[in-house]
């Protein structure tokens, strides 16, 4: 299994996880995230461009992720590139068809996007085991 498989396994057994992002001024901002899939061999999660976090993300692209799943934790920590090819958008959303449904987002519908972590490493953390480390 590849590294970003792994770390996509992680987040799909914790179900959702905590973005962090920073604002224009330094302020920190945290948010309950549940989308994420592996295209092309890197990890990516999808938003809407209308949104916050995205403009916050196209300003700073430094991030955070932490999820918690069957007593251990997971940090991500890099930063995420906007990929504006729809070919992306389309495997993020059929990878996960609830974000159509729910979100009614679609890969042509100018709204949807999706970003991949760059210079990224993941560390899974328990309070019985070593710390295991993941280059993404």
């Amino acid at each position: 299994m590849s590294n970003a498989a792994q770390v996509n396994e992680f987040l799909g057994n914790a179900g959702m996880y905590y973005l962090a992002t920073v604002d224009s001024e330094g302020q920190p901002h945290v948010r309950i995230f549940t989308s994420h899939s592996v295209v092309d061999g890197k990890l990516y999660i999808q938003t809407g461009n209308k949104k916050e976090v995205f403009k916050q993300l196209m300003a700073n692209p430094k991030a955070e992720i932490c999820a918690f799943s069957k007593g251990k934790w997971m940090r991500i920590t890099g930063e995420l590139v906007h990929d504006d090819r729809v070919e992306a958008r389309k495997a993020v959303l059929d990878a996960q068809p609830e974000l159509r449904n729910v979100y009614h987002y679609d890969e042509n519908d100018g709204v949807c996007a999706v970003l991949y972590f760059k210079s990224a490493k993941a560390v899974i953390y328990s309070f019985t085991e070593d710390p295991v480390e993941i280059d993404l």
